[in-house]
């Protein structure tokens, strides 16, 4: 990873198994081509579940729990979704590059009038507060953006797995 180095933070993470079906794996329903179909829990998990860890590469977000269905929230009526997500250990460096990870790949993948907030599940790292205030600061994020060491390192956590998602 350029320039920055997570290494030994969680040397060996507990991997889950995935206990969410996977959207286009799901029967889809007779659709009204006339009217826009609201955003629900599942497709906007679909989008964040495959992200990967900035420390360990071959695993995703989902594989290491960060991510988990639970902790998605939509409400189409505003339009806004929430995502809590759990940083494997508390003292874990690579939180705020994680957070910035799944909200640009929410700008990327709803239309530009949602509104996105994306926060540390409450009590799960030693610095929440500082990290929640960067993630949902939209200047300091657009100023992280401008940085190419850290756009290198979130292009390559959004760019697929490959191969294998979980160890176990």
């Amino acid at each position: 990873t350029a320039g920055m180095d997570f290494s030994g933070q969680n040397s060996n993470p507990v991997v889950f198994e995935s206990t969410v079906t996977r959207r286009a794996e799901k029967p889809l329903k007779q659709e009204n081509e006339d009217e826009a179909d609201p955003v629900d829990l599942e497709e906007i998990f679909d989008l964040i579940r495959d992200i990967k860890d900035p420390e360990h590469e071959d695993l995703s977000l989902e594989a290491l729990n960060v991510l988990a269905l639970k902790n998605v929230t939509v409400d189409n009526a505003i339009p806004r979704v929430h995502i809590f997500f759990t940083p494997t250990v508390p003292h874990c460096s690579a939180s705020t590059l994680i957070g910035l990870c799944i909200r640009v790949k929410l700008l990327r993948s709803l239309p530009s009038d949602w509104k996105i907030d994306v926060q540390i599940t409450p009590g799960a790292h030693l610095q929440e507060h500082a990290v929640n205030k960067q993630l949902n600061d939209k200047e300091r994020v657009a100023a992280a953006l401008e940085n190419s060491n850290l756009t290198d390192v979130v292009h390559k956590c959004l760019g697929g797995l490959g191969g294998k998602q979980h160890a176990g």
